[in-house]
């Protein structure tokens, strides 16, 4: 597969070097608004194309599907040029702050039979059949707390008031549930399904954004609550309770330093 990059930040190396790894697929283009960026970033990894006009780069018969690691608030409109010309999207998360776009997103694809996806790693990698199976030896869980609260280096920019950090900018669609919080929202419903209700909060800095939230999703035998933050760094690990044991998680958005303590058993 032929594919081409929307964005050159260290995300999309990341993205590259995976993409290298898993064979079958071949960079092919890439987009920036500077053509001296692309024309660079193109050399340093091998692509053949470069384009400042997402049209056409869309219209590009030389790529089969797209990786977008623009920021938040293009997601929807650069999925949606990128599908209606026949190309399969693979979007880095959220894909879009409303659900009425991604529901609309899904509707096209559908129907054209191309791939429409989120980039959530965590659902992705070989060690979620580890969680699995540890969760399955809990016994009846009653309480999962999932945390994600990693200080923004981009932090200390917004309180200096110098510029308005994209993250931190509510125009761009972003802050700490757009950013962090979803890492904490998806193994809740992949492990637990979809909650019967839910209760949240946020923090709200003076730009709009949230810095900080927290939601209680409740399940008719369970609760799980979720926190996030990009004020503030979490020191605690996340936990699923059971009463046959527990589970901890040293990072739930990467599935690392999982630690599962069984009544009466040393932990493994």
């Amino acid at each position: 597969m032929r594919y081409g990059i929307v964005g050159t930040s260290w995300i999309t190396e990341s993205f590259i070097a995976g993409a290298a790894l898993a064979g079958g697929m071949e960079l092919a283009a890439v987009y920036s608004r500077s053509a001296q960026r692309a024309e660079a970033f193109a050399k340093k990894h091998g692509a053949a194309l470069t384009f400042t006009s997402l049209e056409e780069m869309a219209t590009c018969a030389a790529i089969d599907a797209v990786y977008i690691a623009s920021p938040n608030v293009l997601h929807a409109a650069q999925s949606r040029l990128f599908l209606e010309n026949g190309k399969h999207v693979l979007c880095e998360k959220p894909l879009a702050a409303r659900p009425e776009e991604v529901e609309s997103l899904q509707a096209l694809a559908a129907n054209r039979g191309l791939v429409y996806m989120e980039a959530i790693m965590l659902l992705h990698m070989p060690q979620l059949a580890v969680l699995e199976e540890a969760v399955g030896r809990l016994g009846r869980i009653s309480l999962a707390h999932f945390d994600f609260s990693q200080l923004s280096s981009k932090y200390p920019a917004y309180l200096e008031g110098a510029a308005l950090p994209n993250i931190f900018n509510p125009a761009m669609e972003t802050g700490a549930l757009m950013d962090l919080g979803v890492y904490c929202v998806y193994p809740a419903l992949h492990l637990f399904g979809e909650p019967e209700g839910l209760t949240a909060s946020a923090v709200f800095l003076d730009s709009g954004a949230d810095g900080a939230g927290a939601a209680v999703l409740r399940y008719p035998d369970k609760v799980a609550v979720l926190t996030y933050s990009k004020t503030g760094q979490a020191a605690a690990p996340s936990q699923i309770v059971g009463d046959r044991g527990t589970l901890t998680i040293g990072s739930i958005s990467k599935l690392e330093d999982m630690v599962l303590t069984e009544k009466g058993k040393a932990p493994e």
